[in-house]
């Protein structure tokens, strides 16, 4: 990833935004620190839809969201019904 001081970006802002389409994300720096990226369209809808996926894709996915903690059974507490009580 190519870092452009702000000063550079708003000088070269076409060449910068060329250079986002063909070579991918482009960093902007003010003072040396990284402060924003230019990325193209079609990454940003990918990494939106990275971001929020359709409950097909959450569903059909190879990997889960997130770990679900189900406790064993041993520990479960169980509790008398009284069937006769109307």
């Amino acid at each position: 990833m190519r870092q452009w001081p702000v000063q550079d970006a708003k000088a070269k802002f076409s060449e910068m935004l060329d250079a986002s389409l063909e070579e991918g994300p482009q960093l902007v720096s003010k003072r040396g620190e990284p402060k924003a990226v230019l990325i193209s369209v079609s990454e940003w809808e990918a990494l939106n839809r990275r971001a929020k996926p359709s409950a097909k894709e959450v569903l059909l996915a190879p990997e889960p969201r997130f770990e679900l903690d189900i406790p064993s059974r041993k520990e479960w507490v169980w509790r008398d019904i009284n069937l006769s009580e109307g």
